[in-house]
């Protein structure tokens, strides 16, 4: 009797997580982006503001000083907790810190979208403006979005934006209203896709890597498995990630069989 009890209340605190976004599908080349925008993929933390409160991608409370959210307004804002290219590193431990410290100083929070606002992408913007106008706040910035020209314009761009060390590009029908999920109507574009999948095995290594890791078995979303060997440095092939990490990990195509082709490890991501 308890246990039917207690699965409710289960039901009701993980829908209560649950909070509605945006998710880009992969640009294959083949896609109409006529009368697109584009703007830089920021390699950070994303925050939905819920109207009361900071959360991850998956519901879980961002613990910001209150400093960082007074001048926040009433209604969704969604958007990246950045510091800077290559700083993903930083980012992550500041933010996902229990205890909030003075490297929040170092933290921007930079606004893609305003979810549930009226109009298209562009109105739904103007209204975050309009508001920041009114309640300043130096560390919210709008992150400038760049109409294509056509797709040797975007391609031009993201070589660019990977030259000077950035991730990728997010590119955008402006003219659509908002709506949740995942979306052709949003693409994330890079020249190295990434992905990320579950550490299920750590496998030892032979010949100079004995005594250390040699690979890992992964996971991915869609159950596929694979081992993982390359892009480690020796130091992470002495401390590798533990069972149950997720793992982000460079990769050029499939094989046959859903297999990434040429993975690389990235880094280890923390639960967020």
């Amino acid at each position: 009797m308890k246990a039917l009890l207690i699965l409710p209340i289960l039901l009701c605190t993980l829908f209560a997580r649950a909070i509605p976004l945006q998710k880009p599908e992969i640009y294959t080349g083949d896609e109409n982006i006529s009368g697109w925008v584009m703007s830089e993929k920021l390699d950070g933390i994303r925050g939905y503001w819920n109207g009361r409160r900071l959360l991850t991608k998956n519901g879980n409370p961002i613990h910001a000083p209150r400093w960082f959210t007074r001048n926040f307004p009433p209604f969704p804002l969604d958007g990246e907790l950045w510091s800077g290219r290559g700083a993903f590193a930083h980012v992550q431990s500041v933010v996902l810190d229990e205890k909030p410290s003075d490297d929040w100083r170092t933290i921007g929070y930079h606004l893609f979208e305003v979810p549930q606002a009226e109009g298209d992408f562009f109105a739904r913007l103007e209204k975050a403006k309009q508001w920041f106008a009114k309640h300043p706040a130096s560390h919210v910035h709008i992150i400038r979005q760049i109409p294509i020209e056509n797709p040797g314009h975007m391609h031009l761009y993201l070589q660019r934006i990977v030259d000077q060390g950035g991730e990728g590009l997010i590119l955008k029908d402006p003219t659509l209203p908002w709506c949740s999920g995942r979306s052709s109507h949003i693409l994330k574009a890079k020249i190295s896709p990434d992905m990320e999948g579950e550490v299920i095995a750590i496998n030892p290594g032979k010949g100079k890597l004995q005594h250390k890791m040699g690979s890992l078995t992964l996971r991915l979303d869609d159950g596929t498995t694979f081992r993982l060997g390359t892009g480690f440095s020796m130091q992470q092939r002495r401390n590798p990630p533990k069972i149950g990490d997720r793992v982000t990990f460079r990769y050029h195509g499939f094989t046959r069989k859903g297999i990434p082709r040429f993975a690389s490890f990235l880094r280890i991501r923390k639960r967020e």
